[in-house]
């Protein structure tokens, strides 16, 4: 299939660059795969679509203040994105600045305390970076909210703020691990949680850190020949056991987010509760556990946009999307969800 099927018109308008006064409060598309009905409601309606026995999957990666400001030893302004820190004082990072980064290049972050020395880059723009100082004792202090970067470009500032720390962050998140956001969690509070176990809804956590790979752009016109790179992922043995039980009695799997599909549908195929997943969702696909899926609206031509119309058909999803624009939802991280039944 070619990338630009997978493209839609979006308003700048209408991405949101920040979160809703509560988190709830946000619009809920709700969009039925056998009918093509389509209805507006809040997120707190979410309650009326879940029945008692239907298995609720989050992703309770926790996002890390991954984001370092300063600049080129030379003077200009940089910032890295830390994606992973690697044996012998070395990172693999994202560096942002204007123009090209050269191999020996070195630049100087939080205050001095972090200089960063280029090694060698690999084939989608990753830096191996030699470390000088303390990279985690950086983070905790100055570490930001690594938000994407159309959200700071809009608001046309690089700082983030306190209600970023809280917002972009779910309410259930625990295991340290990504540089993005699980953004379809984002809409949960602790007391919509409760009501839904109340309904008899099973919660049931698994893990996947996300890191450059879910968000980084395809630039394939084939989308068969993008290659995902792996990142890790993690499921108890006892959450592995309930939800392979559950499906077995008929019950419904509904993944909250792109990255829980990903976690199910890849130990539906290996069996092995952890690892590494390079799972690529496109059309067509068979999925093997997920029943129903809740996202939020994603980014044209993206991976993300790619496995949701796989779930529920290209035509679909752009009739949903089209609802979506002329309503006025918000879109992409913090932005409005959609439920896929």
């Amino acid at each position: 299939m070619r990338l630009d099927d997978f493209d839609y018109p979006l308003p700048e308008n209408l991405i949101a660059t920040q979160p809703t006064p509560e988190r709830t409060a946000s619009q809920l598309l709700i969009v039925c795969r056998s009918s093509n009905k389509i209805e507006h409601k809040k997120f707190s309606d979410i309650t009326e679509y879940l029945q008692k026995g239907d298995v609720l999957i989050i992703n309770n990666t926790k996002v890390l203040k991954a984001r370092l400001l300063g600049h080129r030893q030379t003077g200009g302004k940089a910032e890295a994105l830390i994606l992973q820190q690697s044996p012998e004082n070395c990172a693999i990072v994202l560096i942002g600045t204007r123009g090209k980064v050269k191999k020996g290049e070195a630049f100087v972050f939080a205050d001095g305390t972090i200089k960063l020395t280029t090694l060698e880059k690999d084939s989608i723009g990753r830096w191996k970076v030699a470390v000088e100082g303390d990279l985690n004792s950086a983070l905790k202090n100055f570490g930001l909210v690594p938000l994407p970067p159309y959200i700071t470009k809009k608001r046309r500032t690089k700082e983030t703020t306190e209600l970023d720390e809280l917002r972009y962050q779910t309410v259930y998140a625990t295991k340290n691990g990504s540089v993005a956001a699980p953004t379809a969690g984002l809409h949960f509070s602790q007391q919509l949680l409760k009501e839904i176990e109340k309904i008899g809804v099973e919660i049931l956590p698994v893990t996947l850190h996300i890191s450059y790979d879910t968000f980084r752009p395809v630039k394939v016109e084939k989308i068969e020949e993008h290659k995902m790179y792996s990142e890790y992922y993690e499921v108890s043995d006892d959450v592995t056991n309930r939800i392979f039980q559950a499906k077995q009695e008929g019950r419904r799997i509904i993944a909250v987010g792109t990255t829980s599909v990903r976690v199910l549908e890849t130990i539906a195929r290996t069996k092995c509760p952890k690892g590494w997943t390079d799972l690529f969702i496109y059309p067509p696909f068979e999925f093997k556990l997920v029943d129903c899926m809740l996202t939020n609206f994603h980014l044209p031509k993206s991976t993300l946009f790619i496995l949701v119309c796989a779930f529920a058909g290209i035509d679909l999803i752009k009739h949903a999307y089209k609802e979506a624009i002329k309503n006025g939802y918000r879109f992409y991280s913090y932005g409005d969800a959609m439920l896929l039944l």
